[in-house]
């Protein structure tokens, strides 16, 4: 919001040395925020002449000027910029003539666009200054129509300052005005708020004598209100008969709606918009002759359609809510009016109206037909229900002063009963909130200060019961109530507290898990990025999730949740597996040439709580009450499940090729020791063992086993799969479940002395089926042996000459030893053979000769 200071002046006391930085710091101080000054780009020697002669001169170029001579300061005494009282000035406009008073602009006087004017020699004369136009002082568009200040209703003195006379030195202040304030976009509204700042006094521009008014037929009739609230609360209007719709619109006026950021069009039109700054009420203006009968206010028909002022052929929705006569359409209710209505040059008699509108219709309609303005950004922001009378008799008297009009008794006055619930404030409630020290009469001041009624409610515990005034309908609950004694009183009270951690509190074991799996994977050399958790139906069926780690079937398609109002159309989903994400980054940064990647995420998964395809949570309860506990209950039990996960993505080269070095390209291996890292980190032992994945390439794919349950997936991408996201060469990765992963970790981290007695060391060769895991063989070897067994690994897997069809060899290194004394090789073998009498059991494994 713009408000020129001067305009401003007219309604609060403004000192008579306040600044626009004096005026910001004021509005500051009541919550506003400080955007910018705005002023007119005009500067230098500006002054009132008076045209003595004008002799039309023909040019060889077909064009003819005028040699004027221009009076620029009273007879005999100097001008503005020093110079003569009497200047000669080339002037190509025809406009004017001897006699009348313009506006010059004197040698080192600066126009908009860094436009400099000087002395300068042209068509045989030199003319010393310029005669301005509406265009070149930026009060309108008309380049080659010089201001005469007689048809202005102005007759200043010669040589008086031009830039006063017009507006021009004025200066507005701009103020970001939050949603809720939507009183604020007024005038009216600025005062009060800089009246509270600073204890100036307020006049209320809104407190008038209103001449009734009646004759004219107005029917409010919204047959489909949305969510039970009519569209129309309100509905004034007034006559003006006999004015001049072609009569320019004052300088001063212009001047304001400038800086205030609206551009004069015609004078009903600048007068509407006037009014709309100064009360907030937008109104609106029609032709009475185009009128066909009274006025109804209703909700659009099916099929119906409406040409707006801008020209366009509107489809209209059934929840629109349109101004009506008997020929149909003739406006969008509080966002545009028609064109088969509107006021034009050769109008004379008017029907103002100034309405009260439903702040949610107007919002609807303005979105759906994209149709911001100036009104619609009030109207749904929410306008004085009390106002309209006022602003609407405003119009007429400036239409009867400026337009030359005649005030009409015929018009209409359907106002409805106002009123506001009342809110309990318990006092103790403002300092419990705010952490401040507020006495109690400092708390009622400030509310009566903003216009609200307060009377005690409860003597035992200080309780007030307040009424907000018409114009404030955002002060609703006791939260409201506290944020304006806060305001009024300062902000400045509150004070700078920083809060104290309970004792005893930290990061939870989950949180604290995570973080140091972070750490060690990035610490192995991994690049941590995060990525949005939509996905298309494509990537999900690709990728598979949850139950699906293991499916066999790639032709399923994955349940997900599928989001009803998606930033993307093409993903609507939320993600069931991070990897989709891990491999549009790698895209992308393979597409900017970083071939090389090791990168990996922590996020969150959304598994459905049940399996239809395409799910969605519960349908969302009314705003307008609280849902019962059965409603909650259904609404929770409807969210999805959230685990946090971890994968990884590797590409390119391990090893760089370098001499002396062939180098290595990262494969499955890579992706499992990755696992292993992340899993380590949680104090969880991995075991890996053959499986299968829709995403996964067949024979290059393990599944990740912890407790005995599979917990994730990691191995080498499909071919394929590479090829379709066009990334280079293999593809490995990893996904594991880290919230199973940390349920399934011991709580306290298994820990071992170190021994200083020497290891005993052997090798173990087993044959078994080929259908039998490697891991669960080695487990069972490990378990078998005891205590005595420290460590043991897989060396070899052989399946050639010698082995038995559907047979293989698994060759074991295994470490014995003693914490108390020196290993003898009798004990280890006794170990070992240990183990092997428990892997024939569960396997019928034999021992290789």
């Amino acid at each position: 919001m713009r408000i020129p200071l001067s305009w401003l002046g007219e309604f609060v006391s403004l000192p008579a040395n306040s600044t626009p930085e004096d005026v910001h710091a004021q509005l500051v101080r009541v919550g506003f925020e400080e955007e910018s000054v705005r002023r007119f780009d005009i500067s230098g020697p500006v002054v009132v002449g008076l045209v003595l002669s004008a002799e039309p001169e023909p040019q060889s170029n077909g064009k003819t000027i005028n040699w004027c001579q221009v009076r620029v300061a009273p007879e005999g005494e100097t001008a503005a910029d020093g110079g003569e009282d009497v200047r000669g000035i080339v002037c190509g406009a025809h406009n004017f003539g001897p006699g009348d008073k313009v506006v010059v602009t004197l040698p080192g006087a600066v126009l908009p666009g860094d436009f400099k004017i000087a002395a300068r020699k042209t068509y045989g004369h030199v003319s010393d200054g310029m005669i301005a136009s509406a265009r070149e002082l930026t009060l309108g568009e008309d380049h080659d129509g010089i201001i005469v200040l007689s048809r202005l209703g102005l007759d200043p003195e010669v040589g008086a300052d031009a830039l006063a006379l017009l507006g021009l030195d004025d200066t507005a202040v701009e103020i970001n005005v939050t949603p809720d304030r939507g009183y604020a976009f007024s005038l009216r509204g600025v005062a009060r708020e800089y009246s509270h700042a600073s204890g100036a006094e307020f006049t209320d521009p809104a407190v008038r004598e209103v001449a009734p008014a009646s004759g004219f037929e107005v029917t409010l009739a919204d047959d489909a209100p949305i969510r039970g609230r009519d569209g129309a609360t309100g509905f004034v209007t007034r006559v003006v008969r006999g004015i001049d719709a072609t009569k320019p619109t004052p300088a001063w006026m212009v001047s304001r709606l400038q800086l205030a950021g609206i551009r004069a069009l015609s004078l009903p039109v600048d007068i509407s918009n006037y009014v709309m700054l100064e009360l907030g009420n937008p109104l609106h203006t029609y032709d009475l002759a185009k009128l066909k009968g009274g006025i109804t206010v209703r909700r659009a028909r099916a099929g119906e359609t409406l040409l707006t002022l801008d020209g366009q052929e509107r489809k209209l929705h059934v929840e629109d809510l349109l101004i009506t006569d008997s020929s149909g359409p003739i406006g969008l209710a509080g966002v545009m009016g028609g064109e088969s209505t509107k006021v034009g040059d050769d109008t004379t008699d008017v029907l103002i109206e100034a309405a009260t509108f439903d702040t949610i219709s107007i919002a609807r309609t303005q979105r759906r037909h994209k149709l911001p303005s100036e009104a619609s950004k009030r109207f749904e922001r929410g306008v004085d229900p009390l106002v309209a009378q006022a602003a609407a008799d405003r119009m007429v008297e400036l239409l009867v002063k400026l337009a030359g009009g005649t005030a009409d008794s015929l018009g209409s006055d359907l106002v409805a009963p106002w009123s506001q619930t009342p809110v309990l404030l318990p006092l103790a409630r403002v300092n419990g909130l705010l952490g401040t020290d507020y006495s109690d009469a400092e708390v009622r001041g400030a509310l009566e200060m903003i216009g609200c009624t307060v009377t005690d409610a409860d003597a035992q515990v200080p309780t007030l019961l307040v009424t907000a005034p018409s114009w404030r309908s955002d002060l609703t609950r006791t939260a409201d109530l506290v944020e304006e004694a806060a305001r009024i009183i300062g902000y400045d009270r509150i004070p700078s507290v920083l809060p104290v951690a309970p004792p005893g509190r930290g990061l939870t074991r989950s949180q604290r898990l995570r973080r140091r799996a972070a750490n060690v994977i990035t610490a192995a050399g991994f690049d941590e990025v995060q990525s949005y958790p939509f996905v298309s139906r494509a990537q999900l069926d690709a990728f598979g999730a949850g139950s699906e780690l293991s499916a066999e079937d790639g032709s399923a398609s994955i349940a997900a949740i599928r989001l009803a109002n998606a930033l993307d159309s093409e993903s609507p989903f939320m993600r069931r597996s991070l990897l989709p994400g891990l491999v549009t980054a790698a895209q992308r940064n393979v597409s900017r040439g970083l071939t090389d990647l090791a990168i990996v995420e922590f996020g969150r998964v959304f598994q459905p709580v049940v399996a239809p395809n395409e799910l969605g949570t519960t349908a969302v309860p009314p705003l307008a009450a609280r849902p019962s506990a059965e409603v909650l209950a259904e609404l929770n039990a409807s969210i999805p499940a959230q685990p946090h996960t971890a994968a990884a993505l590797l590409i390119g080269d391990a090893i760089e090729k370098q001499p002396g070095e062939p180098g290595r390209e990262y494969d499955w291996a890579d992706a499992i020791d990755a696992a292993r890292i992340t899993a380590g980190a949680l104090s969880a032992e991995l075991t890996v063992r053959q499986g299968a994945h829709r995403a996964f390439h067949p024979g290059r794919t393990a599944e990740l086993v912890v407790a005995g349950e599979v917990v994730g997936v990691a191995g080498e991408l499909l071919p394929e799969l590479v090829a379709e996201y066009h990334l280079p060469g293999r593809v490995a990765a990893f996904e594991l479940d880290l919230e199973r992963v940390m349920e399934l970790a011991p709580r306290e981290p298994a820990t071992a002395n170190l021994s200083g007695y020497p290891a005993a060391t052997q090798d173990l060769t087993l044959v078994v089926s080929r259908d039998i895991p490697a891991a669960d063989v080695l487990s069972t070897v490990v378990a078998g042996a005891g205590e005595l067994l420290e460590h043991a690994h897989i060396v070899a897997d052989y399946r050639g000459q010698g082995i038995e069809e559907g047979q293989r060899a698994l060759t074991f290194a295994l470490r014995f030893r003693a914490s108390d004394r020196t290993l003898k090789a009798e004990e280890a073998s006794e170990a070992k053979l240990a183990g092997v009498a428990a892997a024939e059991a569960a396997f019928g494994a034999k021992l290789r000769d």
